[in-house]
């Protein structure tokens, strides 16, 4: 049959950076501390295209992706980075003119976590994975990064002390020394971070440490299962620790040397905070990229 995706492109013969497939949801078997752990991820995997080509051969990538899910039920691997860096590398295989491919992973991630002992159960989370394989002289480099989100809450700092100032005209006792670390009320929002970590090849970084980073910068972690004092624990934790969106972020990237002292200063960080607001219309979202190094210096100023 003939190739048409070989032919030249009729109109606009230029290069293509991405062309791929996503959405595909397949199962990856992860091995990880001595468990396998399957994970319902969705992929999205893409290739370069060069002008001289009308079009990608996509069903090699969907050939891959089956091929290399099938491969860790038996064989699986260490991480969900280290499926996608298997992914990015054949597709450059498979797709001979092409110079740079990308793959782009998320996946459903449950911990066993409770507010106290004995009230624990499977919270999810989700973990974040991607790899770019790009080739020169004669060999191939790959950079991944591996990332988690987690879903907390905040309770707002301004509306905090706007509701204080508010109490002690109704209430005068308020204004006392002794009721100066009293919660006060607040509005809450449920609060969405993500973090992102891009190292090289060899840099291992666990998931599990990039959740207890997200939870330690939020108001309070939120769980499935909460009885009524339980809840009022959650409550009081959040307003103890009012935060803005941005107290988050900064919160997040501050305690990440401390974190990761095993980390190269060269690995990038990617980080996002996203408040669903609750009196207002609209919802806050922060973010920023930098470096481990970058942080390493602004932490010990």
């Amino acid at each position: 049959m003939p190739d048409t995706h070989a032919l030249p492109p009729t109109h606009g013969r230029f290069d293509l950076r991405r062309v791929g497939i996503e959405g595909i949801r397949k199962p990856i078997h992860v091995l990880r501390a001595g468990r396998d752990i399957v994970l319902s991820t969705e992929f999205s995997v893409a290739v370069d295209l060069p002008a001289s080509r009308k079009g990608s051969d996509l069903s090699r990538n969907a050939e891959i992706l089956a091929e290399i899910t099938e491969r860790t039920s038996q064989h699986p691997v260490g991480s969900l980075e280290a499926a996608c860096s298997q992914i990015a590398r054949e597709l450059l295989v498979r797709h001979p003119s092409a110079s740079e491919s990308q793959v782009v992973a998320s996946a459903e991630y449950f911990l066993r976590q409770g507010i106290a002992p004995g009230r624990e159960s499977y919270e999810d989370f989700r973990l974040l994975a991607e790899s770019r394989a790009s080739r020169a002289n004669g060999s191939v480099r790959i950079v991944r990064s591996i990332g988690a989100e987690g879903v907390g809450m905040t309770a707002c700092p301004c509306a905090m002390e706007s509701c204080r100032e508010l109490l002690v005209r109704e209430f005068p006792e308020l204004a006392e020394p002794r009721w100066k670390d009293l919660p006060m009320i607040s509005h809450n929002q449920r609060n969405r971070t993500r973090l992102e970590l891009e190292a090289p090849e060899g840099v291992d970084i666990e998931a599990d440490d990039l959740l207890a980073a997200i939870a330690s910068a939020q108001s309070s972690p939120t769980f499935a299962i909460l009885k009524r004092d339980e809840e009022a624990q959650v409550v009081l934790n959040a307003h103890r620790r009012p935060r803005f969106v941005e107290d988050v972020l900064r919160e997040l990237l501050a305690g990440l040397p401390a974190r990761f002292p095993h980390l190269p200063d060269e690995v990038e960080v990617r980080a996002e905070t996203v408040s669903e607001e609750s009196i207002h219309k609209y919802d806050v979202r922060a973010s920023h990229r930098t470096t481990l190094g970058e942080l390493r210096r602004a932490t010990a100023l």
